[in-house]
């Protein structure tokens, strides 16, 4: 018998539904959710352990996203036609899903939480990333996990100036704005995207549209608990423990530390030194509150550090609330000592280091042809990649020791942060066909390591000769907040970033933001206050792009020597088969000739032609032939033949490439010639006009009109020198003689 479902459904947007159904599948898990828009359907589901694991010290919740290829009717590339570890996409969205998530659990909560999403129905047109964030949030509501919900994601574009809520794939190509933001009934949780140079107000406005639509699908997830509890029984929550310091004890060491750590955060900055010696005070606190807990040395000690953590917290807020001072003595507005440099790395096609205080980031740009393209294989995009940023975290960076595996989740994440922030400055490849790699390599890290490889991208960019439309810097802001109080941080340190109640990454040019990701741990963040962060940001990035414009300010003008060399020219697209020739021919034998690459692609009607070579010469000489085999002969224009073979009535000269025409023996001098061979050779140059374009496409070509008419030759006159009477004349008949004055 199948199984009745709890469907519940809202018309978020004109024409636009969402249906979300439970009950029906995966009932063993702790919470199973449906959400279909269109024929795209996902499946969240929830499962919350019922107890910690022992030794436990944070919060293990792990997030993962697949978009399987058998839900659009697609099979996965590669020689293993199954799904492998997750796509670039798939951890993306998974990480959008896990930061507005995970705020929402109590402080000290440490079961573990695994929350899985999988697109089972594909249509193509309606992304299912999205979806996921709704059901992950509805599969916990059901669980009894103690999660502090509902949250909803949307997407939000932006077309001809009217914003559009979770746009198609068609509509997300004509949109200027791609924002990702995610809240709950009362309060903006997360927001990520790009955009083209938007104001801030317009920033804030697509915000406002977001949480209406937000609001709404938060909604229906308590309808949907509602009637699940209706039909069934109530949601029993689950029953847990938190790993937090009792109150006591952390007044205790708040009277053992206070007045130390006041004077150790109002001290010089220096980050080991301030962390050392923070090390210390604690170590200090442990030693004083031991002596009266000698029998359980090891649980206590874990939990007067965690208390002095508590502590060291409120000391370095309050520091900031009340006296606008930071741990490293700025003020809030302030943004720290940077310096640059442009062309450090002799050999790579472009370089670039960007150091901000305690961060920074050296970046390396590599170009290349087409064929180093980044191809991209799921289910809602199969469009190759022409430009990519790759972010590297080297654990020696903070002065720590790691294994070194492949990217991790955050580097992933930071490097696409910093990829979209780019993005939008890249030349189309119709005007610069080359496949753009930044390597981003985190050095020193001390807060916004992301943001330093956006400036330090910009400025390799420009140092590799690639033509950006304008410069790109970003910049982390901050926020320290109480009932009545607020400070916004420019530019913050990672400690701040870690006492916080904001991150708020933005990037941009100086006439608008092309990127942000805002990640809030606190409700009721105000437009007001929203504005005055961007705008405070948007002051920090002109005065980090004034800097950079000291180092470069724009493209330079020529590439690395060691840059290959590319140049692309567009063609009739019936004219691809020439070019390429029976069985790939002629291609082959133009890359054999001139040692170059050659790539060639239809799009659009037009055929694009791309050229690598490692010196201008052998990429000119082949841009020649190619131009050859696609041109079209034209009476009276002239032509550097090569003769290709002699006939008794004349010489065929090919003229351009594949194109050939007859030079008659009367046509090779202007005197009496008894057989072509005695005036040319096979493999002779010769300068022919095209005199004529006869039936079938045949060329009648002329040399002795390309050269002057000897004085012995009179104009009109029939006979030629050493010529015999009786011979025969270039026009086929007998010979005249001269005619008579």
């Amino acid at each position: 018998m199948t199984p009745k479902a709890i469907t519940v459904q809202v018309e978020y947007a004109p024409g636009r539904i969402i249906s979300m159904e439970t009950g029906r599948l995966a009932k063993q898990a702790g919470g199973s959710i449906v959400v279909r828009t269109g024929d795209t359907m996902v499946m969240a589901t929830a499962v919350a352990s019922s107890s910690a694991r022992p030794g436990q010290n944070f919060f293990p919740l792990t997030v993962d996203y697949r978009e399987k290829f058998a839900s659009g009717g697609k099979i996965p590339g590669g020689f293993i036609k199954r799904e492998g570890r997750l796509n670039d996409k798939e951890i993306l969205t998974s990480r959008l899903v896990d930061r507005a998530i995970r705020p929402l659990f109590p402080e000290g909560y440490r079961n573990e939480v695994q929350l899985i999403g999988s697109v089972i129905s594909a249509d193509g047109e309606n992304d299912g990333d999205m979806l996921f964030g709704i059901g992950a949030s509805a599969a916990l509501m059901l669980s009894g996990a103690p999660f502090d919900g509902p949250i909803a994601e949307v997407r939000i574009g932006k077309i001809d100036g009217n914003f559009v809520v979770n746009p198609t794939k068609d509509e997300q190509r004509a949109s200027d704005l791609n924002l990702v933001v995610a809240g709950k009934m009362d309060a903006i949780m997360m927001v990520e995207g790009e955009m083209e140079e938007c104001s801030e107000e317009n920033v804030v406005e697509a915000l406002t549209v977001a949480h209406e639509v937000i609001q709404k699908l938060c909604q229906i997830q308590l309808d949907l608990r509602s009637e699940f509890e209706s039909a069934h029984a109530p949601i029993e929550p689950q029953e847990y423990e938190v790993d937090l310091p009792a109150s006591e004890l952390v007044e205790r060491v708040r009277k053992v530390l206070q007045g130390k750590l006041e004077a150790h955060i109002r001290a010089p900055y220096d980050k080991k030194k301030f962390y050392g010696g923070l090390a210390d005070l604690v170590d200090e606190a442990v030693e004083v509150i031991l002596e009266d807990f000698p029998e359980s040395e090891d649980s206590i000690a874990d939990q007067v550090r965690s208390a002095a953590g508590i502590v060291s917290r409120d000391v370095m807020r309050e520091m900031v609330l009340a006296d606008h001072r930071r741990i490293d003595g700025r003020d809030p507005e302030s943004v720290r000592p940077i310096w640059c440099e442009a062309g450090y790395l002799p050999r790579v096609h472009g370089s670039s280091i960007f150091t901000r205080g305690e961060t920074q980031v050296m970046a390396s740009v590599t170009l290349g042809t087409t064929r180093d393209q980044q191809a991209v294989d799921q289910v809602f995009d199969q469009e190759d990649k022409h430009f990519f940023l790759h972010y590297e975290f080297p654990p020696f960076s903070t002065g720590e020791v790691k294994f070194l595996r492949g990217a991790s989740r955050r580097e992933i994440g930071h490097g696409y942060l910093a990829e979209r922030a780019l993005q939008g400055m890249i030349p189309d490849q119709e005007e610069f066909p080359y496949t753009i790699r930044v390597n981003a390599d985190v050095l020193e890290s001390n807060g916004s390591s992301s943001m330093a490889s956006v400036c330090s991208g910009s400025l390799a960019l420009m140092d590799a000769g690639v033509p950006i439309r304008k410069a790109v810097a970003g910049v982390a802001m901050g926020m320290i907040a109480d009932e009545t109080r607020h400070v916004v941080l420019t530019d913050i340190l990672g400690t701040e970033d870690h006492l916080g109640d904001m991150d708020f990454k933005v990037t941009g040019t100086r006439d608008g933001i092309t990127a942000c990701q805002m990640d809030i741990k606190i409700s009721g963040l105000s437009q007001d206050l929203m504005l005055q962060a961007l705008k405070q940001a948007r002051e920090a990035r002109l005065h980090i792009l004034d800097v950079m414009d000291q180092t470069l300010d724009v493209p330079r003008e020529r590439m690395s020597q060691y840059a290959p060399r590319l140049t692309q020219i567009t063609i009739d697209s019936e004219l691809i088969g020439a070019i390429i020739g029976p069985g790939g021919k002629v291609i082959r034998g133009i890359q054999t000739d001139t040692g170059v690459a050659i790539e060639v692609e239809e799009k659009d009607n037009l055929g694009y032609v791309t050229i690598a070579g490692s010196d201008e010469d052998s990429v000119d000489k082949a841009i020649e032939i190619i131009r050859g085999l696609v041109a079209t002969p034209e009476v009276g224009e002239e032509y550097e033949g090569t003769v290709r073979s002699i006939l008794d009535v004349g010489a065929i000269v090919e003229i351009l490439p594949g194109k050939e025409g007859l030079v008659h023996k009367s046509e090779l001098s202007w005197d009496w010639i008894d057989h072509p061979g005695d005036a040319v050779q096979v493999g002779d140059k010769l300068t022919v006009r095209l005199m004529e374009i006869r039936d079938r496409g045949r060329l009648r070509l002329s040399h002795k009109v390309t050269v002057p008419r000897p004085a012995h030759v009179k104009r009109g006159d029939r006979s030629f020198r050493g010529g015999k009477q009786g011979g025969r004349s270039h026009h086929g008949g007998r010979s005249r003689g001269p005619r008579r004055s």
